[in-house]
């Protein structure tokens, strides 16, 4: 076996044990909460793969958890700390559903291209500002990033109460804070009657594979890459890194808005309070759970898209509190980035050893 493959079953197997130690940890306040672990992660881990509906709501999950997780791949491939994909998300939905009952007389063929464009367009916007604070003045962008997501979810709120508000819910007093319907003629197709599962999936896969090519195969990629790993040293080599921040920014704010929007097209059909599901958080575990690779993430999104559907049936099936739930995803997001440490730094697991065991580190140069 060579080397690419141990690391590969390496990076496997540190990961797995990340998520089996949060659940470890987790089945520990389960008991505090006197509720039956067992029982509790039997429910959470079986019932997504149970029956058809289990299967087919894990991948409908697992779309924007896709779609977001690569918009982070690219900003953090080329350095930027974004953790404003819930935001993104939000723009994206209120943009893409802005526009579908805007002009709801247009055909089919030209209204879904016209929706999904601003639905990009609203994300990659909002994601584009985080990257010019932070070249032109400075900003940190995990300040500013987690600041435009109570904006982005404080202007959502005021635009599905107010402006946008579905005239139906006027007229019978209700007020319920959504939209009305987008078209039906622009709503995704169903993959499987029956289901919710929606030919945005097909998307999602696509982009996983373009996005792949886009980084590791074009001299744009390469060069996000380059400012991603040193900065200084690409723009020593004539790279305007200032350029390639904002770029990144705005192509993860583009894919969080095309997440955004296919929850509007595919799942809900409008825009309602609540659509983001914390995906634009769980999006972010997924990229790292992927190795920050698209084609990692794939598998790592339909993961973590049975976990949470897994996590919302423990809740019902075991009565946990929701609060008991968002620590169980808490952990594992803690858990699979402290595994960052061992995955991504060798030396420090050997330092870890010789402070245990009183070992000098040998390193591949020598002593």
């Amino acid at each position: 076996m060579n080397t690419q493959y141990r690391n590969i079953i390496k990076q496997i197997t540190i990961l797995l044990a990340a998520l089996v130690g949060a659940l470890l940890v987790g089945g520990i306040f389960l008991v505090l909460a006197k509720s039956d672990p067992v029982k509790a992660y039997t429910v959470m881990l079986t019932g997504p793969i149970n029956d058809k509906f289990g299967i087919t709501e894990t991948l409908v999950r697992s779309v924007p958890l896709l779609l977001v997780g690569l918009g982070i791949i690219i900003s953090f491939r080329s350095g930027i700390i974004n953790i404003g994909a819930e935001g993104q998300m939000l723009a994206g939905a209120i943009g893409a559903a802005a526009v579908a009952t805007s002009f709801s007389e247009l055909p089919s063929m030209i209204l879904m291209p016209l929706v999904f464009l601003a639905g990009m367009a609203s994300g990659a916007f909002w994601g584009g500002i985080a990257g010019w604070l932070k070249t032109r003045l400075s900003v940190n962008e995990i300040l500013s990033t987690v600041m435009l997501n109570q904006i982005a979810l404080q202007l959502y709120l005021f635009l599905i109460r107010g402006p946008l508000i579905d005239p139906k819910e006027v007229s019978y007093g209700t007020g319920a804070p959504q939209t009305a319907l987008i078209p039906e003629g622009i709503w995704l197709d169903r993959l499987i009657p029956g289901t919710r599962l929606h030919s945005g999936l097909i998307l999602a896969l696509v982009l996983a594979i373009l996005t792949y090519l886009f980084l590791w195969r074009t001299s744009t990629g390469y060069r996000l890459r380059a400012v991603g790993e040193g900065p200084e040293a690409a723009r020593y080599a004539g790279i305007k890194v200032e350029r390639y921040v904002i770029l990144a920014m705005v192509m993860a704010g583009g894919m969080a808005g095309l997440a955004g929007t296919v929850e509007v097209t595919g799942v809900h059909h409008r825009a309602l309070e609540g659509i983001s599901a914390g995906y634009g958080f769980s999006g972010i575990v997924a990229a790292l759970f992927g190795r920050l690779h698209p084609l990692g993430t794939i598998p790592a999104s339909i993961l973590f898209g049975a976990l949470l559907l897994g996590a919302d049936m423990m809740q019902r099936a075991v009565d946990v509190p929701a609060a008991m739930v968002m620590a169980i995803q808490g952990l594992v997001v803690l858990f699979v980035v402290a595994s960052d440490y061992f995955l991504m730094k060798p030396v420090n697991g050997a330092r870890l050893k010789e402070k245990w065991l009183g070992k000098k580190i040998v390193t591949e140069g020598g002593e």
